[in-house]
């Protein structure tokens, strides 16, 4: 299996293909070059999952239009949109958009590389997140039905008394109940618990 991280190069023009695939390629990353934002669009769901290098203009598309249509197709990798044109209004929308970075041509080889190890911290951060939220949905699902109901008392920043009047019970029962959930979760603080209800989306 090959570990080298995807580096999709979304361009119109050949020799700028060329000359950043070898750039990246030297610089160990797996390029896939595309001619349009529309051939790669059409590909998309068979795509290696990795980092979008996007030119701007292009016909058909242009880059922007492309993102917009990655963002609306819920597609996460990470975008860093390249341009031959200056144009601060489209760096500004495409920041808006999400991308990662906007990068003029031409460029120094250091300001992409930097730019695209950006994007890559960003898929390690969404992975991390995406584990932290799997193994937090995995401890709150070993809780009662009443456990996580007085957990979503605490994530809503309630008191013992409130959480006890909120759900019919005595304020002792409750506490009986926020010692279990602290044991079940293995933590030693309220914070802590509060970290693990969060990552799995438990907000009262």
């Amino acid at each position: 299996m090959d570990d080298k991280r995807v580096v999709h190069i979304v361009d119109d023009e050949d020799s700028v293909r060329r000359s950043i695939g070898f750039m990246l390629k030297k610089s160990g990353y797996m390029v896939v070059p595309w001619v349009s934002g529309v051939e790669f669009l059409k590909n998309i769901k068979n795509a290696a999952h990795g980092c979008i290098l996007l030119d701007i203009r292009m016909p058909e598309m242009d880059g922007l239009q492309v993102q917009q249509e990655l963002n609306g197709r819920g597609v996460a990798m990470p975008v860093v949109l390249l341009t031959g044109h200056g144009d601060v209004a489209n760096a500004v929308c495409a920041m808006k958009a999400g991308a990662v970075d906007f990068i003029e041509k031409p460029f120094e080889k250091a300001i992409l590389l930097t730019a695209i190890e950006s994007a890559f911290e960003r898929i390690a951060d969404t992975e991390a997140r995406a584990n932290r939220a799997a193994d937090a949905a995995i401890l709150i699902a070993g809780l009662s039905a009443r456990e996580q109901d007085v957990l979503k008392g605490l994530a809503q920043g309630l008191p013992n008394k409130a959480i006890a009047y909120d759900l019919g019970i005595s304020p002792r029962t409750v506490e009986v109940h926020r010692a279990n959930v602290m044991t079940k979760l293995s933590v030693r603080s309220l914070s802590e618990a509060l970290r693990i209800a969060f990552a799995a989306g438990v907000t009262g």
